[in-house]
């Protein structure tokens, strides 16, 4: 399937381009399935979910069908009442939160094994946590412990200079769903993500053992036929092991 990962959807002309570049078609014409687990774990995150469902850099875009895939619901579910739908998308829509919780439920639903036997006419588009969990190993970083019941790889104790003082995190290595074999580092140079400044994501790439791109939310990193470019009218940083 092709790829598209995103920092915060679509959020201008080139990415929307890109977009129905790899549909084959406008977006009006294709139908789409959209993940919300990624917010479950917060308090309240079935709030933000509902509205990410309808937000218009990604599930609002005007979809011919749109429909809602929740992971957590799958392993009690017949596969032959969900499989065959996510085969007939034209695009698999992964939305933010926590890619920790995330990358696990893509896993124990099956979704991580069905998507690379997905057509190669299907698109998966991630956002922010839904592009992280795509990699193969991926880190993130939290504030506090992971909300989810699922354990890391790996955790430890980090301090992120920035210009309102010292960031306490922790850094979480996890295992994504395999789909690239790159890292993604969100929010590049966002006000609300200090430790997505390009010198701690330069920190934080180097706990990656992968080429890991780090993006804005005006860039986005497009896969096709195992060729890797950058879309983007932003700014973006590719960090190499």
């Amino acid at each position: 399937m092709k790829i598209l990962l995103t920092s915060s959807g679509v959020t201008n002309a080139s990415i929307a381009g890109a977009l129905v570049e790899l549909l084959g078609k406008p977006v009006a014409e294709a139908s789409a399935l959209f993940i919300p687990t990624a917010l479950y774990p917060f308090p309240g995150g079935a709030y933000p979910a509902a509205r990410a469902v309808s937000g218009e850099r990604l599930g609002g875009l005007g979809w011919k069908a749109l429909g809602i895939l929740e992971l957590s619901a799958l392993p009690s579910i017949e596969e032959e009442a969900w499989v065959p739908t996510v085969r007939e998308a034209d695009a698999i829509l992964v939305g933010g939160g926590d890619p920790l919780f995330l990358a696990n439920w893509m896993r124990r639903s099956g979704l991580a094994d069905l998507l690379p036997t997905l057509s190669s006419e299907a698109v998966y588009v991630g956002v922010s946590a839904g592009s992280i969990a795509a990699t193969t190993t991926f880190v993130e970083t939290y504030p506090e412990p992971p909300r989810g019941a699922d354990r890391p790889l790996k955790a430890e104790d980090v301090v992120f200079p920035t210009p309102e003082g010292d960031l306490d995190r922790i850094l979480v290595t996890g295992q994504g769903a395999g789909l690239v074999d790159f890292g993604v580092i969100p929010h590049l140079e966002h006000p609300h993500h200090l430790d997505a400044s390009l010198p701690n994501a330069e920190r934080w790439a180097a706990h990656i053992p992968a080429p890991t791109y780090a993006i804005d939310d005006e860039s986005a990193v497009r896969v096709v036929d195992g060729a890797v470019d950058v879309v983007s009218e932003g700014v973006w940083k590719l960090f190499t092991p």
